[in-house]
């Protein structure tokens, strides 16, 4: 990965960390189907008007569905019945090697011996939190994470195989002159945001729905009108920074990178998160949470040393 593109993902580790807090708060205004809808559909409106969509196939809708759908309506439901917003951003983080198993079973992508042992360090920090599960994390709180996890795996492949599809069609159909680097580079950004938001209106479909099916009695306009300016501001962070911004830049890095050197910098994610939900919101630090943070931290750092251990990559 080159320093940039290190920077990006560091910045989308923080900006998805602090968005936990912002979700508690707009929990306090939203049930969580409802509130995931209302994400979704301001991420897709109105710029589905403005960028052409992404091939829509079954890459496309288990995107869709993985990363936004069973992601999110599980997290904030998760949020929703007691899990802290620190915890959370913890534990969602299983779904780091899920995905990098998947993409060495599914895409052929290396894993290093060293990626291995960072992996394993992250697992022991994980590790130290699910020994600790109590108030802050009940039982159907850590079901819900796991399922979310899952979710978001199989979304971060989906991402790089749409991402990799648009791109290799937009260098087919590009001219000589504007097939340099940066030219390419602002086409695989604009795919990356164009997946992102046409994911999100099928996201929003499929989650409207369920949320009129589960939270009827939500669908009010005293849930409107009465939400707190806390609450709608949080909504407005969650839509414009976490997803379009967060998942834009995300998707333009899996594209650009194999998915075992991007998706360890999401390791960092709780170690933001909680951070911020102690300033923020005064969730309590104890010791096997920053036990937790610094094994997560080394197996970040772990698995990114460049050590050629593993076998070649089936493609860069």
């Amino acid at each position: 990965m080159t320093l940039l593109h290190i920077a990006l993902a560091v910045l989308v580790a923080f900006i998805w960390g602090v968005n936990f807090t912002f979700i508690a708060w707009a929990l306090e205004s939203f049930p969580p189907l409802m509130l995931t809808a209302l994400r979704f559909f301001f991420t897709a409106v109105p710029l589905v008007l403005f960028l052409k969509p992404p091939k829509f196939n079954r890459t496309l809708f288990i995107y869709a569905i993985g990363t936004f759908v069973m992601q999110y309506a599980f997290v904030f439901t998760a949020m929703h019945l007691g899990a802290s917003a620190g915890l959370t951003a913890l534990l969602l983080q299983v779904q780091i090697f899920i995905t990098v198993l998947l993409a060495y079973v599914i895409l052929g992508e290396s894993v290093s011996r060293m990626q291995i042992i960072g992996m394993l360090v992250g697992v022991l920090g994980l590790g130290v939190i699910a020994l600790n599960l109590g108030g802050d994390m009940p039982l159907v709180g850590f079901i819900c994470i796991l399922i979310a996890a899952i979710g978001w795996s199989f979304g971060n492949i989906a991402s790089k195989q749409a991402s990799t599809e648009q791109s290799a069609s937009n260098i087919s159909t590009a001219s000589p002159v504007n097939s340099n680097n940066k030219a390419s580079n602002r086409t695989s950004a604009l795919s990356a945001l164009s997946l992102v938001v046409w994911g999100g209106l099928i996201a929003c479909i499929v989650l409207t729905l369920s949320s009129l099916l589960f939270e009827n009695e939500a669908w009010t306009l005293a849930t409107f009108t009465q939400a707190s300016f806390k609450s709608w501001l949080s909504l407005g962070f969650i839509v414009y920074v976490s997803t379009l911004i967060g998942f834009g830049l995300w998707a333009h890095l899996l594209s650009q990178n194999i998915a075992s050197k991007v998706v360890p910098f999401a390791l960092l994610v709780p170690v933001f998160g909680m951070t911020t939900s102690v300033l923020l919101i005064g969730e309590v630090v104890t010791w096997w949470k920053m036990l937790a943070m610094v094994l997560i931290l080394s197996g970040l750092i772990l698995a990114n040393v460049k050590m050629g251990l593993g076998r070649k990559p089936a493609h860069a």
